[in-house]
């Protein structure tokens, strides 16, 4: 199986340093996801993988190789960094061909990645008359068009209608089950939660996170219940005494911080408590980001309000 490894990964632009001393590794069968705040260094790091820029020191390997030392790339590597990148004037299937024919793929594919990409109909139309969603379609067809071991994706899901953000959070997840290498860059955090196996973080071009989702999760927020009882009193008076601290909600509902449906349902069980309604609040992706990257935005808007006075 083919991995990529990010090895003391540094890259400086005069006095800016955009990743530094950068080290992780993306593991085949599991779709992983790359965050970071805009600036983080998550394209500087990508463009150096694919070949195009190179690192102050530090490697960016893929099957232990570098991508320039690869002889057929897109046999091998798939990468969607700018749906734009394609030549307007063309049409798609020529750009396939064109891509096909460069790297001695049989032409056949190009109509199978068509098919694919859902772009049959408009293969034979000019790629300057498409919508952002369908040049983004376009190069996800370009990126399997050599049945890479490896996928690398930048926002794949821009621009694209409800259908088309389904097909490729399914597409990740088919890629990653035949065993492939997926790393997906996204600034969407509901919809990397959908498809990411493991996640990757970045803040100011240093590494934040290397792990599994659900433990990326579970780590930086609590847990929490909520519940509805008749007997409120007497269920807090009952909680106070196992460590619990139950706080009551405007609307009739308890919440209990740091706790499980399965701590607080055998204690109201045992001492014969009524509960109307019990179930667990799931953290977010989106919530435990944030409070990671708190403090690593380059960019970040100001807490008050435009319409306010600072």
């Amino acid at each position: 199986m083919t991995r990529i490894d990010v090895q003391d990964l540094r890259k400086e632009y005069g006095s800016t340093r955009a990743v530094d001393r950068l080290t992780f590794a993306v593991e085949p069968g599991r779709v992983t996801g790359f965050l970071g705040p805009n600036g983080a260094g998550k394209s500087t790091t990508m463009r150096i993988l694919l070949g195009l820029d190179r690192p102050t020191s530090g490697t960016a390997l893929i099957g232990g190789r570098r991508y320039a030392d690869l002889v057929e790339p897109l046999r091998e590597v798939g990468a969607l960094l700018d749906a734009q990148a394609a030549h307007g004037s063309r049409t798609a299937r020529a750009h396939l061909k064109a891509l096909a024919a460069s790297n001695r793929i049989p032409v056949r594919r190009v109509d199978e990645v068509l098919e694919e990409a859902g772009l049959t109909a408009v293969a034979g139309h000019r790629i300057k008359t498409f919508s952002l969603g369908m040049r983004q379609r376009l190069g996800i067809a370009a990126a399997l068009l050599g049945d890479p071991s490896v996928v690398v994706l930048d926002e794949p899901s821009n621009g694209l209608d409800p259908e088309g953000i389904i097909w490729t959070r399914e597409l990740m997840r088919s890629l990653a089950r035949e065993g492939r290498t997926v790393l997906v860059s996204s600034h969407l955090m509901n919809e990397t939660a959908s498809f990411a196996d493991h996640l990757i973080v970045l803040g100011r071009g240093r590494l934040l996170a290397d792990t599994a989702m659900r433990d990326f999760i579970d780590s930086r927020i609590r847990p929490r219940v909520r519940l509805r009882t008749t007997e409120g009193g007497r269920l807090r008076a009952l909680l106070l005494g196992k460590g619990f601290d139950p706080v009551p909600r405007e609307d009739g509902l308890w919440e209990v911080e740091g706790a499980r449906v399965e701590d607080i349902g055998p204690i109201a069980a045992r001492d014969g408590i009524p509960i109307l309604e019990l179930a667990q609040e799931e953290a977010t992706l989106e919530q435990a980001y944030l409070d990671l990257t708190a403090g690593e935005a380059e960019f970040a808007s100001a807490s008050t309000p435009l319409n306010q006075e600072a």
